[in-house]
């Protein structure tokens, strides 16, 4: 597994419709071992083995992250936001931010009022601004302008026992995985085609997931994604099923989720002797999964999730050991596929 690739993804900026930068890096390694590159109108980025074949395995890991929109600024300069994505302004105080400028990237702060000024305990999103040093308008309009986007200025670290922390591993994790997956599989000549996607998009409207499955056309599609784990203080697991870092790759099961996908990835697992961890989804992934199996004329969907702490703050969570068995997971899984398997649940 190739951290410092993983690491490069992780420092680039990608907000959702912003991923350009994150996408040309990602083809920049895939197009070392991949049959072919391709792009789309979306903006997503496909590698791709055995170009020529007709059973198609599709895996997409988007790359975009959660981030902040420019919606104004006022007279004496400082910045106000929207949201872009599922964003929450708890984590923001006392938060560093790079603005990609339409002029180039620009550090800020978000600003407090402090508790000695009668600063707010509870406040909204709105009440949010970007103080960037500038004295007016003018000054800071050099720089950007309206709908710029910006992202937390925050650098992945190393924890204790193989863990990482910082911000955008939802899913920017998921993007490095399906580049992995794709390197180890062309190692072991697969009788199917293979199509590795950094989706954009998803954490705004999924629109990338759904010009993947649109344009590649797959027999099967599995989203490689992150998920919530339950393993730390404050979780009610009487809500939630149980769900551990270092507890292995995570299978979804629900309506959306086809089960033979599912039985092969199972057994993909036996032979490697991995641990598989579950969630339910019973109605809806919230993932790509959920754009690619309405695509065409339709498709069949798994969704393999890495456990995740501190969904969408700047010190998501993760363990490189669950990253590195979803790998192996997907790799035993799709190197060993003939391209006579049926993926419809009546078939025997």
């Amino acid at each position: 597994m190739n951290q410092d690739f993983l690491l490069e993804l992780l420092s680039t900026p990608s907000p959702s419709g912003a991923e350009m930068e994150i996408q040309h890096k990602w083809m920049d390694y895939v197009s070392e071992f991949a049959d072919e590159m391709r792009t789309d109108n979306a903006g997503n980025a496909i590698g791709i083995l055995n170009p020529e074949a007709d059973f198609k395995v599709l895996l997409a890991g988007h790359c975009d992250e959660i981030g902040f929109m420019i919606k104004s600024i006022d007279n004496n300069g400082f910045i106000r936001v929207e949201k872009l994505g599922g964003i929450s302004q708890k984590p923001a105080i006392g938060m560093k931010v790079t603005i990609l400028g339409t002029h180039g990237k620009l550090t800020g702060v978000f600003g407090v009022n402090a508790e000695h000024h009668g600063g707010a305990k509870e406040f909204k999103f709105e009440d949010l601004y970007i103080d960037c040093g500038a004295n007016t308008k003018k000054e800071i309009e050099k720089y950007v302008q309206i709908g710029d986007l910006a992202v937390y200025k925050r650098e992945t670290e190393f924890l204790l026992n193989d863990k990482i922390s910082g911000r955008g591993l939802d899913n920017r994790t998921g993007s490095f995985i399906v580049a992995e997956v794709l390197r180890e599989v062309a190692k072991r000549n697969p009788k199917v085609g293979v199509y590795a996607v950094s989706t954009v998009n998803e954490e705004t409207n999924m629109g990338g997931a759904y010009f993947a499955g649109a344009g590649i056309k797959p027999t099967m599609a599995i989203a490689c994604d992150v998920t919530f784990s339950s393993d730390y203080p404050g979780v009610d697991s009487s809500k939630h099923t149980e769900v551990n870092l270092g507890g292995g790759p995570v299978l979804a099961k629900g309506a959306p989720i086809n089960h033979k996908i599912n039985r092969l990835l199972e057994n993909a697992a036996k032979k490697l002797d991995l641990k598989l961890q579950y969630e339910l989804t019973p109605r809806m992934t919230g993932t790509d999964a959920d754009k690619l199996r309405l695509t065409g004329h339709g498709v069949p969907v798994s969704l393999v999730s890495l456990p995740l702490r501190y969904m969408h703050a700047p010190v998501e969570t993760v363990s490189l050991t669950d990253m590195k068995e979803e790998i192996d997971l997907l790799v035993e899984m799709i190197a060993n596929l003939t391209g006579e398997e049926s993926v419809n649940p009546l078939s025997k």
